[in-house]
């Protein structure tokens, strides 16, 4: 019966571009969101045991912008490896790479501390920062090579941890440049 058919539904869709200012915007603020407890976790364990060392070095104003530059590079990094993904990118994890490229250069040979894990046997060893630093950071290379070469897109954002790394590396040494010359106050024994 011609008067029983189903109206016809039409569907408009719509393609949102966030402005200009939201995406630069985005660049920051996606730094302090996570994607889950144990994305924050192993962040903020990096974060601690090697930003004290850089921040005690730049000190606590110079260190935020540090942090911030960093973490917008490293995401720019990502943005740049794949421009037309549209899967959202959330995380300190670029600006914490920026800080550990901080710390290889300022100080290569200091100890870490590992714990090391062979079977039933657990052990501590301590090695220098350049290894443990550069173990990473290739791994991190491989896996974002690895994220190209396969074409997945999605998960990991390991090119925004290569891009941060090396920008910490990178600007390490400009941000201590700038850093304000300490005073040391000299006390003269009494007479």
């Amino acid at each position: 019966h011609p008067h029983l058919e189903a109206p016809v539904q039409l569907r408009e869709h719509h393609l949102l571009r966030p402005s200009v200012r939201a995406v630069w915007l985005s660049l920051v603020t996606s730094l302090f969101l996570h994607g889950g407890w144990m994305h924050l976790i192993g962040n903020m364990w990096f974060f601690w045991i090697f930003g004290d060392n850089v921040e005690d070095r730049l000190g606590h104003v110079t260190f935020a912008a540090f942090y911030l530059v960093g973490g917008v590079l490293a995401n720019l990094c990502h943005w740049f490896s794949g421009p037309a993904s549209t899967i959202p990118v959330i995380g300190a994890s670029g600006a914490v790479a920026a800080i550990l490229g901080a710390y290889i250069v300022t100080w290569p040979f200091a100890r870490i501390r590992c714990v090391v894990v062979l079977i039933i046997f657990v052990t501590l060893i301590e090695l220098p920062a350049m290894l443990v630093l550069g173990f990473w950071f290739l791994s991190q290379l491989l896996e974002a090579t690895q994220q190209v070469r396969v074409g997945l897109d999605g998960g990991v954002a390991f090119w925004a941890h290569v891009g941060g790394f090396l920008a910490g590396m990178v600007a390490m040494p400009i941000f201590r440049e700038s850093e304000p010359p300490r005073q040391v106050r000299i006390v003269e024994p009494l007479a």
